[in-house]
């Protein structure tokens, strides 16, 4: 497995379950800043760019799609933050908040943050087999 692989892997991992945890644990918080978001155009754009900026990153450093069930992990994750992002920057706003109530968020929050804590857990135990 090569360093970058292992690096991304972590470093993503660990990511994905300090966030999936924190929003856990503060629910009801994390619930209200998400709703919130989605009303505010400029928190919708720097998420966005933000998104698309690492995405980017991950995918010209690591556009690997062979070797394993761990780089090509890592590389479709750069993958779905880069269309994430530039989907974010490119569909109005109207049309955003639609998609967000047809998400049924706050019923399927359990749900989204253990499939995020699931890939993150996944993403740090694997990076660590020799």
């Amino acid at each position: 497995m090569s360093f970058a692989t292992v690096l991304l892997a972590r470093l993503i991992g660990i990511y994905c379950v300090v966030v999936a945890a924190a929003m856990m644990i503060k629910r009801r918080e994390s619930i209200a800043t998400v709703n919130a978001m989605v009303e505010d155009p400029a928190a919708i754009m720097l998420s966005g760019v933000i998104a698309l900026l690492v995405g980017v990153a991950v995918v010209l450093g690591h556009n690997v799609w062979t070797g394993g069930v761990l780089p090509v992990s890592v590389t479709l994750v750069g993958w779905v933050a880069a269309i994430k992002g530039a989907w974010l920057l490119a569909t109005p706003s109207a049309m955003l908040r639609k998609m967000y109530a047809a998400m049924q968020y706050e019923r399927g929050f359990v749900a989204y943050m253990g499939a995020t804590l699931m890939l993150g857990a996944y993403l740090v135990w694997a990076s660590t087999i020799p």
